[in-house]
């Protein structure tokens, strides 16, 4: 464990930004899965659940948890796969 004040407060806040960024990527994950099935099955939501998902991929990419290229990847596949659905 650190020593000094400065040390001990750096541990600290970095658990704390290590568990906000955990909470932010299984909701990430949990959006893509949930658009993914609902493309899948042919929901009645899943235009919805598309947008609600790329809107998360952004959020997510603004705070750094996804790179620009990543996120554009992403939802590249997930807008291509509900197309091919739709058509």
């Amino acid at each position: 464990m650190a020593n000094i004040k400065s040390a001990k407060k750096r541990v600290l806040v970095n658990e704390a930004k290590t568990a906000q960024n955990r909470m932010l990527k299984t909701g990430l994950k949990t959006v893509l899965k949930k658009a993914e099935v609902a493309i899948e099955t042919n929901a009645a939501d899943k235009d919805e659940a598309v947008r609600l998902a790329v809107k998360k991929i952004d959020q997510a990419c603004a705070k750094g948890i996804l790179k620009k290229n990543t996120a554009s990847r992403k939802k590249s596949k997930l807008v291509l796969k509900a197309n091919k659905a739709n058509a």
